[in-house]
């Protein structure tokens, strides 16, 4: 508990999504709050309702995502229970008098907001939520228009509207769009509502690059305003796929927290000639590139993989010790066992305790702290997915500035 009252005085004044847990890590509710600070606390200073008094008597932990707006901690929030299915989110989950996102089943789908899902409807259609506060989803949806465009009208009228004037709709009632884009339009709003943002923003980035090169450049610049205001809506907090990565990385690594901030570390050198490090910073599961780092090597001058990693993590460490600045919940090392263990000894020798792991190039074995062996993690699984999303980005920015070195070397800048 005293864990807990520690999180909430550090918990920010800004919208997002709050997951409280049980004592064994179990999610038990998801809520989404204008100001998280204000809302969680108001859970522990004032009566509650019976059935929150049961809840609030359960909660051991605190896990949650900030959003840019409150609309959005909305859309959020009915992906997670809706995945996650917590316990006492039971009138959430059940309760039909809570508005709901509809899109119907036709050629060119209509996307609206209704109360409850119709028995005998003359168009099947695909519902999501239920959302608690209907002003909010009118504004996501908004929101979601102004990004990709939708049709609103319950009958396809004879010409294109003010709307298609406005490029809030794509106006299929004069085909200026195709069955099949706008299929894609609908599948990319999907995507959205699942919390599957990650996925929709790298499958539009390689929309976009196919279509640049295609030299469509209209349709290239569409889909860089659509990348740059999803990103911008994601920089602003993690999202479900981000936080399901983290908790599975959490739970399959045993971390003592959530993984929010990771820092990974990789080499790059040819015959140890222009050797440098790079570290590389993710939070909330996104690339946080304004605390990427270089290392030139100082210290090590023949081929000495070890050697290197020893003085680029202890030139790290010292100085976020002696600078008394805040250190990553997680140390993630390019490399075997070997790796692990001379990161392990350069940070004990400053005498603080960091989470640490490594993932081996060949057949990815992960090695972790206080575990002889090896272990290895099905494809599929999130944690996976972000070790090498971060290996990766490692890899490919310590490559980078050993590209620099080696230039300036030869032409002198």
């Amino acid at each position: 508990m005293y864990k807990l009252k520690n999180k909430l005085k550090n918990l920010p004044e800004t919208p997002g999504v709050y997951l409280f847990k049980d004592a064994a890590g179990k999610i038990i509710y998801i809520g989404k709050a204008k100001a998280l600070k204000k809302r969680v606390a108001s859970y522990f200073g004032r009566p509650q309702n019976e059935k929150n008094q049961a809840m609030v008597a359960k909660i051991d932990g605190l896990d949650y995502i900030t959003t840019s707006t409150e609309s959005q901690a909305q859309i959020l929030e009915a992906a997670l229970v809706s995945e996650k299915q917590p316990r006492y989110n039971i009138d959430l989950k059940d309760d039909k008098s809570f508005p709901l996102i509809r899109i119907t089943n036709e050629d060119f789908p209509v996307v609206s907001v209704a109360r409850r899902k119709k028995p005998k409807e003359k168009i099947d259609a695909l519902y999501f939520g239920p959302y608690t506060k209907a002003q909010l989803l009118r504004d996501a949806v908004k929101m979601l228009r102004r990004i990709f465009g939708f049709r609103t009208c319950k009958k396809m009228p004879a010409k294109a509207c003010l709307y298609y004037r406005l490029k809030l709709c794509h106006a299929p009632c004069e085909n200026k769009i195709s069955r099949q884009g706008y299929a894609q339009v609908i599948r990319n709003i999907i995507m959205f509502l699942a919390g599957n943002y990650e996925g929709l923003i790298d499958e539009l980035s390689s929309k976009m690059l196919a279509a640049s090169k295609a030299k469509k450049f209209e349709e290239a610049a569409k889909l860089r305003d659509q990348i740059n205001a999803l990103s911008a809506m994601r920089k602003a907090g993690s999202y479900a796929s981000g936080f399901d990565e983290l908790e599975d990385l959490k739970n399959l690594l045993k971390l003592k927290k959530l993984p929010t901030r990771i820092e990974a570390f990789d080499i790059s050198n040819i015959s140890g000639k222009e050797a440098c490090g790079s570290m590389v910073s993710f939070y909330n599961a996104l690339p946080d590139k304004n605390n990427y780092r270089r290392f030139k090597i100082r210290t090590v001058s023949s081929v000495d993989d070890y050697g290197m990693l020893a003085e680029v993590v202890m030139r790290r460490y010292k100085r976020l010790k002696e600078e008394n600045l805040a250190l990553p919940d997680l140390v993630l090392i390019d490399g075997g066992r070997g790796h692990l263990l001379t990161a392990e000894r350069e940070i004990n020798k400053l005498g603080i305790d960091l989470e640490i792991a490594s993932i081996a190039k060949d057949k990815e074995n992960i090695y972790i702290q206080k575990r002889a062996l090896p272990f290895r993690l099905k494809n599929d699984t999130p944690a996976l997915n972000l070790i090498r999303r971060v290996r990766d980005e490692a890899h490919r920015f310590a490559v980078a500035y050993h590209h620099v070195l080696r230039r300036k070397k030869v032409f002198g800048k």
